[in-house]
């Protein structure tokens, strides 16, 4: 996974880092964001569509090994999960391609709320240093999507496995024939979506959402179908602040099972950087700048981490 081609985004990558770690303090072989998490693996089985629409290899394969990490927003891996700052939580997916002679893998980052604060690589440095300064109020007042994301609802799901997540950038679906088709990512859970009243968070331990994912996986097994959210012609593609209207077409792309936690759990989480660009033939980065500040925020992070 190489750092950015674009020396201005390796920069703004570097500070992004920087400016989380200010917020939430260093904390050595963890993630500046999104630091709490926990890693399973499981298979990844697509539909008959999948292959057409897709000339990349988990697409065609009847089935692909996965990892899969659950975590919690911001930068403190002790983050009780009972609160609010650990909305949105998110799921990140690898699909293991192959393993020798050369290891090789596409991912999917996901958070459950369709929306982003910010559109490329500066506006998330201006927007997390107005949170580091206490200036958010008024940074907020003058940029709507980062309101937008700000006062979206953020309910505490009872289980990870009963929450909806949502890749907010656009990616290119490339088929066999050539055929192009722009989508965003979502993760729906099997088990349905279901969430906390506030009553009920109180009564939660800090530590229920990992607890409750870990026991699941012990009983069975924890089930996602993936699927895309397919543009429509003049639909915005270079901009995650943009979503989608509803209306647009949905097309399941496969099935995730996810039934066991990985083991040397801690150290496996400190070596994998995940990866927003697909780097596979058959899917294709849209032309949303953040793709690329985020793999260099990822990279950058992942260096430190195995490093610590």
């Amino acid at each position: 996974m190489p750092l950015p081609t674009d020396p201005a985004v390796v920069a703004t990558s570097h500070d992004l880092v920087d400016t989380l770690h200010g917020i939430f303090g260093p904390h050595p072989g963890k993630r500046p964001a999104h630091a709490k998490g926990l890693l399973l693996s499981g298979t990844f089985t697509p539909t008959p569509l999948a292959s057409h629409l897709s000339s990349a290899p988990h697409f065609q394969n009847p089935s692909t090994p996965i990892l899969a990490r659950f975590s919690s927003s911001t930068g403190l891996p002790n983050l009780p999960d009972t609160d609010p700052n650990g909305n949105p939580r998110g799921l990140a997916l690898r699909f293991q391609l192959t393993s020798t002679p050369r290891r090789t893998h596409t991912d999917i980052i996901t958070h459950s709320t369709p929306l982003f604060p910010a559109k490329d690589g500066p506006s998330a440095l201006a927007f997390f240093r107005a949170l580091a300064s206490g200036t958010l109020p008024a940074y907020l007042s003058t940029h709507p999507a980062a309101l937008a994301f700000a006062q979206a609802e953020k309910p505490f799901p009872v289980s990870f496995a009963a929450e909806n997540y949502f890749g907010v950038n656009a990616f290119k679906l490339v088929s066999s024939e050539g055929v192009e088709r722009f989508v965003r990512y979502r993760m729906l859970p099997a088990a349905g979506e279901e969430y906390l009243t506030k009553e009920q968070v109180e009564g939660r331990s800090e530590g229920y959402l990992f607890e409750e994912v870990r026991e699941r996986v012990r009983a069975g097994e924890v089930v996602f179908e993936l699927v895309v959210q397919v543009a429509e012609e003049g639909d915005v593609t270079d901009d995650c602040t943009v979503t989608w209207p509803e209306g647009r077409e949905v097309v399941s792309l496969g099935t995730v099972r996810l039934d066991a936690v990985v083991q040397d759990n801690e150290e496996e989480q400190k070596r994998i950087i995940f990866d927003p660009v697909p780097r596979v033939q058959g899917v294709e980065a849209s032309g949303d700048p953040l793709i690329e500040a985020r793999a260099g925020v990822y990279l950058i992070s992942g260096r430190e981490r195995r490093e610590a």
